[in-house]
């Protein structure tokens, strides 16, 4: 970079300017251009992190670390692709080389998974009530447990067959854009799909109650054996109560065929609040995108 001044961008033309644009300036040494980038892809960068390591402070850190890479190779985006798939792709390198998360040490299989969500699961049609004061925090605990649940779900892929399921089912990715964010072809990204796919639907009716009936396990029996065990606490909840309601809501669950099978389970994925980075986060990526050693990084 030759030109290591800083233009003002107002802040109404970055809201409207496309996300391409906007890199085009921040190339250009325009800080508030890379700012608005920043801002722009921050929450997705988060919730693929916290879908593919579970916990929000493993996620926290590789979001933050993933919006740095961004920032200090933003000259090596040529537009040859969207933005936000060039985000992907550094955050999927980062994602699928990051050090184990504390959910996958040790290694969490669907075998493993299965046993531990029968352990201590009541017996019998009645389910007691649940160690909540009232229908507010029983309605929370439900939650919780439900998101801990199928989040943790997804760890029991392997990490290729994992990012490949959250691109494609939950973010809806075209496999075009998918495969390009992983380094892949389309047709190998089809193929790692749908095998995460059949494993994952092969789980949940088997065990999940959120997609058979049936199932032994459902998040409201599953609250007093999860906290009883530590895997809930109630006094501080990892993922209830955080976020916003996303746009789309459960389909009722009806086996009408395939295609609507893989629907009602990737609707039940998607259902997760909208989980955004935590504002300290966010505002140590300010910090250093306003610091003289980023600028130093960027020229």
């Amino acid at each position: 970079m030759t030109d290591r001044t800083t233009h003002s961008l107002p802040n109404a033309s970055a809201a409207t300017e496309t996300s391409e644009a906007l890199a085009a300036r921040a190339r250009d040494g325009d800080g508030a251009a890379l700012t608005a980038l920043v801002e722009r892809v921050q929450d997705d960068v988060y919730r693929l992190s916290l879908r593919m390591l579970w916990h929000p402070e493993d996620a926290e850190d590789a979001a933050q670390e993933i919006l740095f890479r961004i920032v200090t190779r933003i000259s090596t985006f040529r537009g040859e692709s969207s933005f936000r798939t060039w985000a992907f792709r550094v955050a999927t390198n980062h994602l699928l080389n990051v050090r184990r998360s504390r959910i996958e040490t040790p290694s969490l299989t669907f075998d493993e998974f299965a046993k531990d969500l029968a352990d201590g699961l009541p017996v019998g049609v009645h389910v007691p009530s649940a160690p909540a004061s009232d229908e507010a925090d029983q309605a929370l605990l439900e939650e919780e447990v439900k998101i801990g649940c199928t989040q943790a779900m997804l760890v029991c892929l392997d990490r290729d067959e994992r990012i490949a399921y959250i691109l494609g089912d939950v973010f809806e990715l075209r496999s075009e854009d998918a495969g390009d964010a992983l380094g892949i072809e389309p047709a190998t990204f089809r193929k790692r799909l749908s095998r995460a796919r059949a494993r994952v639907r092969e789980f949940m009716e088997a065990h999940c109650g959120l997609l058979n009936s049936a199932a032994p396990c459902s998040c409201t029996r599953r609250i007093g054996p999860a906290v009883e065990r530590g895997r809930v606490d109630p006094e501080r909840l990892l993922f209830a109560g955080h976020g916003s309601a996303p746009s789309r809501r459960l389909p009722v669950l009806e086996a009408v065929g395939e295609m609507e099978r893989l629907h009602e389970i990737a609707a039940i994925h998607q259902s997760h609040p909208l989980f955004t980075l935590p504002e300290r986060a966010s505002e140590a990526v300010r910090r250093a995108l306003d610091s003289a050693r980023l600028h130093h990084l960027l020229d």
